[in-house]
């Protein structure tokens, strides 16, 4: 490779280890200087960042998983450069690209260290009970994100070589790698960006469809059926009696024992046995489960059936008091209630658990990196390779600098806006401060290693971890119970999974600038600056979105269900309010994480299965057996990537979709000019008003959404099933 100009393609050894003496010169040599950040890439990583903050925030919030950004981003990014070529301007280069995923892949990162976390001051009423204005409000959930987002850059900049340079072909970068050979290839980028426009279309007018129009349910279960079965029965039967028929149709009679049978049985299942199965329909569903696998949505409806085919069903028949011996909480028999109090507690020992098997795991890479990033430090001034311009970063004076304000931020914000009215103010101010650093430096470093080895980092067992840990030990330092202190533990457990959370896609940007060329420093800058808005359009999102629908589904059924952060509220009112501590539950959750872990399974996603409602998880299943299912019967390794690469793509556009066009419906649900046009858009509303409901859509919305649901997954196996393999240049 000649080293005086911007390669086409990969080196050859890009994804391979290196030989003894053997050095990698990435596609755009250090002596290169081309385009990188530029107008087109800062203001194209702004538009996506603004979109997919929306997105991945309701994502979240609605089903309790985030979105990976950075494969779509750079599809569009590809895309907006050949289209940028047919008007005659310039082709972006990789690197340009490269900063449009570094501004805008912050959006993911916001959006999944905050909304684990911060909508439970909602949820704990803790805006209300401490009087908080709007505009504090902000300022308060704002904060969180930033300061973290910024400690994860800072972290993680001491072991940037470590990671991607003395680990290079030793460490997989899975989403890394897929996300670098569109970048590289860029091949039939238009025709690329149109695949995710169209399946984004189709994905919002199937949302408007379900969210606006009510023609299709929003969730499938079969408690319903029951009752659906009585009311055919009751139907029929009236039927033939106005009829005054003498004598009925053997097969009609047939028909309606059948149902009457059914209807028992469901009753049976339902009432007694309390056997309860719910599928969600939502587009996203579909598009998330399809990235996910069937391994890891496997693990996860696992989970959710020990929660409602095993559990709930051993329980019902005991009576309240019986309940109450397992979980003083428990406060009625109903399957929901059942589930709400055990099985999700056991799921929540065993997301912690698998928090603190992750950090014992972990443990030796922290060390190794530790002393590696450590050794580049003071190694720093002898070595030549820092006057490469792919070997730059943030200088350490200004590092030592931005983290000296950060933990001088972190410390008024603690003290002034959170701690003030409690008493030793400064001691419980500098007992935060010192936990947020410890557990988010030892925390970004096991989510880097984790994105570097399978591309998934087990944020929410880590930050219920940090949440339990600090409400002990701040409760050791004098944290009271009630509303200050469980703002006080919430923030740093927000402030430390906004670290973590950087670092973990971080440290892909740092592998893809690694690969190609770009400089590292002004990928730090990048993200750090666009951390701002970030957190602006997240935080804007979550106020938004509490208003209309909500975050407790015991208040509303239409409540975005917020998993992670009810799971943090169980945490704080068990440790900080007037509940008592489930330990029992919560020990049989590290028993159960123990044991999978022995079995080689997943205890984050198991206990997550366990906690989640089981409605969030089957239909991620149904999107993980379509992703089998179109890759059957394909004819060589061209063509399975050919199905793979366009399946990523609809996928994704599924997912932004559903997301951005749901966050549109709720804004807009929030609002009552607003409110009236959508209720008058509700067509079963309007028929029934009307004096009938002639496609019996309001009656048979169950059905109706999962029939929907079904010929949407019809359409992608169809769809990707047609993608033929690219043709060589």
């Amino acid at each position: 490779m000649a080293d005086g100009q911007i390669q086409t393609k990969l080196p050859e050894n890009a994804y391979r280890e290196l030989k003894p003496g053997e050095t990698y010169v990435p596609m755009v040599p250090p002596g290169v200087h081309a385009p990188e950040v530029t107008l087109r890439s800062v203001l194209f990583g702004i538009v996506m960042n603004i979109l997919f903050s929306m997105a991945a925030t309701y994502l979240a919030l609605k089903i309790g998983q985030g979105i990976e950004t950075a494969i779509p981003i750079s599809i569009l990014a590809v895309g907006l450069s050949g289209l940028l070529m047919r008007f005659g301007l310039r082709r972006s280069t990789i690197i340009e690209n490269i900063n449009v995923l570094a501004i805008s892949t912050t959006s993911g990162i916001v959006a999944g260290g905050t909304v684990f976390t911060m909508p439970a001051i909602y949820l704990l009423h803790l805006d209300t009970n401490l009087e908080m204005s709007t505009s504090a409000l902000f300022f308060q959930i704002f904060l969180v994100p930033l300061l973290g987002a910024v400690l994860g850059v800072l972290f993680l900049v001491p072991f940037r070589r470590y990671f991607v340079k003395e680990m290079h072909g030793k460490l997989p970068f899975p989403e890394g790698t897929a996300t670098n050979e569109i970048l590289v290839t860029g091949s039939g980028g238009g025709a690329n960006a149109w695949v995710l426009i169209y399946s984004f279309l189709v994905a919002g007018a199937y949302t408007v469809l379900t969210g606006a129009f009510k023609l299709f349910g929003e969730r499938f279960t079969t408690g319903r059926l029951a009752i659906e079965f009585k009311e055919h029965v009751q139907q029929a039967a009236g039927a033939a009696s106005a009829g005054g028929a003498a004598v009925v149709d053997e097969a009609v009679t047939r028909t309606h024992e059948m149902l009457a049978f059914s209807g028992e049985f469901g009753t049976y299942l339902t009432e007694k046995l309390k056997v309860i199965f719910s599928l969600g329909t939502g587009a996203e569903f579909l598009g998330l489960g399809y990235i996910m696998g069937p391994r890891y949505a496997s693990i996860l409806v696992a989970g959710s059936f020990l929660s409602w085919f095993v559990i709930v069903p051993l329980l019902a028949p005991l009576d309240l008091e019986s309940l109450r011996m397992l979980n003083p909480s428990v406060k009625a028999t109903a399957a929901e209630a059942i589930f709400r109090e055990i099985p999700k507690n056991i799921g929540i020992g065993c997301i912690f658990a698998a928090g603190i098997l992750s950090i014992l795991k972990m443990s030796k890479v922290i060390i190794t990196a530790l002393r590696e990033a450590l050794g580049s430090l003071f190694r720093r001034r002898a070595d030549v390779a820092v006057h490469d311009r792919t070997d730059q970063d943030i200088s350490y004076p200004a590092l030592a600098l931005i983290g000296l304000v950060v933990t001088v931020g972190i410390a008024l914000y603690f003290r002034l806006g959170v701690l003030s009215r409690l008493p030793e103010p400064g001691w419980l101010t500098f007992v935060s401060v010192i936990l947020a650093l410890v557990v988010a430096f030892v925390f970004t470093t096991v989510s880097a290693w984790a994105i570097a080895t399978i591309s998934v980092t087990p944020i929410s067992g880590m930050t219920v971890t940090t949440i339990i840990i600090t409400a002990v030990v701040l409760m050791s330092a004098g944290l009271p119970r009630g509303a200050d202190g469980q703002l006080a533990v919430l923030l740093v457990g927000g402030v430390v999974a906004a670290a973590l959370s950087m670092a973990g896609t971080l440290v892909t940007e740092f592998k893809l600038g690694y690969w190609t060329g770009a400089t590292p420093r002004r990928i730090e800058w990048s993200a750090i600056i666009a951390a701002i808005l970030a957190s602006a359009v997240v935080t804007a999102t979550i106020m938004l979105l509490a208003q209309k629908p909500g975050y407790d589904p015991e208040v509303s059924k239409a409540a975005l269900q917020a998993p992670q952060a009810n799971l943090m509220k169980s945490a704080l009112q068990s440790f900080l309010g007037t509940g008592a501590v489930p330990w029992l539950m919560y020990g049989v959750g590290v028993a159960v994480a123990l044991l999978l872990q022995l079995v080689g399974i997943s205890p984050l996603a198991f206990g997550l299965g366990m906690y989640l409602p089981m409605e969030l998880n089957t239909p991620l299943l149904l999107g993980a057996l379509v992703s089998v299912a179109v890759r059957m019967g394909a004819k060589g390794e061209a063509e399975v990537k050919a199905r793979n690469d366009k399946g990523i793509l609809i996928a994704s556009g599924y997912i932004a979709g559903a997301a951005i066009i749901g966050v549109v419906l709720r804004g807009l649900s929030a609002w009552p000019v607003t409110e009236r046009w959508l209720e008058a858009l509700d067509m079963p509303r309007r028929w029934i008003l009307a004096g009938g409901d002639p496609a019996g859509i309001g009656r048979n919305a169950n059905w109706w959404g999962l029939t929907a649901f079904l010929l949407l997954c019809l359409l992608v196996f169809w769809d990707v099933r047609r993608a033929e393999p690219a043709q060589e240049e």
